[in-house]
């Protein structure tokens, strides 16, 4: 389990899941550019554009992972649901470890299902980007 799913699980079992926080704190700009960020970033990958999906990291992903060649390798591995999935439904964004984080139901290349848990990280010139992935299967009472 790598340490973003970790301290996810942390944050979710600890009840630091507050979707009223996150809904009152952002605009509907906000909401829409968070969705747009993570929309882009999906694209990206259904291309095989590391570079661009990578440019929709933050910038401590984009340093763990080095390189965008790094970066897809690792999504492409570990990450099938979200690298290729057959539906993608945006739900909520609740707040999870302070930070605002969009809920999108998936259904992955297998056809199983898993919410997907993206955190956002605003950049100082007000671009939006994704600070992790977490996948939690619906029926997982741990997450």
């Amino acid at each position: 389990m790598t340490l973003w799913r970790v301290l996810a699980l942390i944050g979710l079992l600890a009840g630091l899941v507050r979707p009223s926080l996150a809904q009152e704190a952002l605009s509907a700009a906000d909401r829409g550019a968070i969705r747009q960020t993570i929309e882009a970033q999906v694209d990206a990958f259904r291309r095989d554009d590391g570079d661009a999906a990578f440019d929709y990291a933050s910038p401590a992903i984009q340093a763990m992972f080095g390189t965008s060649a790094t970066f897809i390798a690792m999504v492409r591995q570990g990450y099938q649901p979200v690298y290729r999935p057959r539906s993608f439904d945006f739900r909520e964004i609740v707040t999870l470890n302070g930070a605002p984080t969009q809920k999108v139901d998936v259904i992955g290349p297998d056809g199983r299902a898993v919410t997907a848990f993206y955190p956002m990280m605003r950049l100082p010139d007000g671009r939006w980007r994704i600070d992790g992935c977490y996948l939690r299967a619906p029926d997982d009472p741990q997450a």
